[in-house]
């Protein structure tokens, strides 16, 4: 094993994963993902990364200001390092190729570590409430077997696949356990698996996330999973926002802001913040039609007051515009400041703030891209693009959703290394 282990991140979507284990040490062989967008987002992480380590950071900053387009910034940094991001969606019929990809990557080198987990839309409840079939047949489901595949060909010591809760319970078309048949699969190719339903909120995140994560060891011991262990945080969530500067609905821009005075120790801990006052990219909320910030107006109320959520069915009957009063009833929900997690953030976030409600009455409004990338434990100078070269909130706050929190990935991390060393 290498002093510094390697690793592959596999649909590695805005980084999320690949933040932790590069924060914890490792170092990346290739960033494979779809999505064009997250993979912008994770040139620009590269590019960062490296100009920090040659002492060029003024280079990343003035990027940030909006002095080089994204091509000339890219121009900036070797072909060598921004070709570490593949944009592909993984199939039968692309494997040769990004195989071959890879091995040049490796240029000889054992592959130590293969991360990450494949979309999750297809094996969460929510996503089989929605689907008529209930998500059975579709392909996301039985993107595991192109996983192994990697597995099979690179023999990593370890693995680490991360999803949602729902896989557990996911079935195939012959009723069988999508997860069961997984676990069969890594073990012909010489892993032993276990997992753990983690939620973040015990690792450092201000956040109720569940999420499997399944660890794999090259003919490990049947039993093994790393130790990792729980970290106290004695943080509300409101200090997550206490230096941002206050905003209305519509407000703040995607440019660089100075932060406030900031007197806390949580977002220096989580590696949120490096300085007092650093800047902060997309901090810039979305307008608000008037009659949702009167409805955002009464949830902070009810929760200021009682230290209750509002239920749809308490609005007054004509800020009631939905016809459904039966489900969904806790649809505008508070991101409530004293209480020391938030509510999972999803990539729902993109198509409205309902659920996302900044806690300040001042403020009246839903949560900026910064603010939930705070949640997810995403740095603050972590940049999120979009397709085009301009700043885009969609995309932003999908790739938000999308991510896993990066301190739980730290933590993830840091115990499998302990385990190599």
């Amino acid at each position: 094993m290498n002093i510094l282990p390697n690793y592959l991140d596999l649909f590695a979507g805005a980084g999320g994963l690949s933040e932790g284990f590069l924060q914890a040490g490792y170092t990346p062989i290739a960033h494979i993902e779809m999505d064009k967008a997250a993979c912008y987002t994770l040139k620009t992480r590269v590019a960062a990364t490296w100009l920090r380590a040659h002492n060029q950071e003024e280079e990343y900053d003035a990027y940030l200001r909006g002095e080089y387009s994204r091509e000339n910034f890219y121009d900036l940094i070797p072909q060598k390092e921004l070709g570490s991001v593949l944009q592909c969606e993984l199939s039968e019929a692309t494997l040769p190729s990004v195989f071959q990809y890879i091995d040049n990557r490796l240029g000889g080198q054992q592959l130590d570590m293969i991360v990450g987990g494949p979309p999750c839309q297809a094996y969460s409840i929510a996503g089989r409430a929605r689907s008529h079939t209930k998500m059975v047949g579709d392909k996301r489901n039985y993107l595991y077997q192109l996983y192994a595949k990697f597995l099979e060909r690179y023999q990593p010591q370890y693995f680490v696949f991360e999803n949602v809760t729902g896989l557990l319970s996911a079935k195939d078309e012959d009723g069988i356990l999508h997860f069961s048949k997984m676990r069969a699969l890594f073990r012909q190719y010489g892993y032993t698996t276990n997992y753990r339903i983690l939620n973040a909120r015990n690792y450092g995140v201000l956040q109720n996330r569940n999420r499997i994560i399944l660890v794999g060891k090259l003919h490990g011991d049947a039993d093994y999973y790393p130790d990792i262990l729980p970290v106290e945080t004695n943080c509300q969530v409101g200090e997550l926002f206490s230096d941002l500067p206050p905003l209305s609905a519509g407000g703040g821009t995607p440019l660089p802001t100075e932060t406030l005075h900031y007197n806390g120790q949580y977002l220096y801990a989580s590696g949120i913040k490096r300085y007092d006052h650093q800047p902060v990219t997309l901090h810039f909320a979305r307008p608000n039609t008037q009659q949702d910030l009167e409805i955002y107006r009464l949830a902070v109320q009810r929760w200021n007051s009682k230290h209750e959520r509002i239920s749809y069915r308490d609005l007054p009957e004509r800020l009631q515009s939905q016809k459904n009063v039966k489900t969904f009833l806790d649809r505008f929900k508070v991101v409530a400041p004293d209480l020391p997690m938030s509510q999972t953030v999803v990539a729902h976030i993109c198509k409205d703030g309902h659920y996302y409600i900044h806690p300040d009455i001042a403020q009246n409004r839903s949560l900026t891209p910064r603010e939930a990338a705070r949640l997810q434990t995403f740095p603050d100078d972590y940049y999120f693009e979009g397709i085009k070269d301009s700043p885009s909130r969609t995309s932003a706050f999908k790739q938000i959703g999308n991510a896993v929190p990066v301190r739980l990935a730290f933590h993830i991390a840091e115990a499998i290394l302990h385990d190599i060393e």
